[in-house]
């Protein structure tokens, strides 16, 4: 387990494109089925890793809240399953019934869309206005595996209530850590140096 920070992709960057399959439901879910919510939150998150392990009951929850407050959810993983078969599209199934995820959880086979988010770890969050910009980009909250602190995805919320609000998102944004993301062999992204 590398702990990775999320590499605080610029604000104001547009949402890039996505087109994956859901493998709950079989469909495919675009960024354009969202293209009338008032913003989008696209996390990058996947079944084994502790760091999602430690938010996911809170992470459903706020799914749930927000979701009915208009904001756009969607979820991806994006890591190599033939070295992590826990993250694979049927245990994806598994997760999303267990954990009780209501927002799409989709599989980035390719791994080309964490790329053009320049995603790095799990959980990394990034959340686009009604214009499909970049306005925050960061941690859930400062609670982590083993650190006693209480998981209620304040940063997250903070910034998402000011965004439904029509309120300035806060500008004090941590990056979100985790594990890195499985890149498959010899498909490493480009931005880490």
């Amino acid at each position: 387990m590398a702990r990775t920070e999320s590499t605080m992709l610029e604000l104001g960057t547009p949402a890039p494109y996505f087109k994956l399959p859901e493998p709950l439901t079989g469909r495919e879910v675009s960024i354009d089925d969202f293209k009338d919510a008032p913003g989008l939150l696209v996390m990058f998150i996947c079944n084994h890793c502790p760091y999602v392990k430690h938010i996911q009951q809170a992470l459903a929850e706020f799914g749930r809240e927000y979701q009915q407050k208009g904001l756009a959810i969607v979820a991806i993983n994006a890591n190599d399953v033939a070295n992590y078969p826990d993250d694979s599209p049927e245990k994806m199934v598994e997760e999303v019934r267990r954990v009780g995820y209501a927002f799409p959880y989709l599989f980035d086979e390719t791994q080309e869309v964490a790329k053009a988010y320049r995603a790095a770890c799990t959980p990394d969050f990034f959340l686009f206005d009604r214009d499909r910009r970049l306005v925050y980009r960061g941690q859930f909250d400062d609670a982590r595996p083993r650190n006693d602190v209480p998981v209620t995805g304040k940063d997250l919320r903070a910034a998402a209530d000011a965004l439904l609000e029509g309120r300035p998102i806060p500008q004090d944004q941590k990056p979100s850590l985790g594990c890195n993301i499985k890149w498959k062999p010899g498909n490493e992204p480009d931005y880490f140096g």
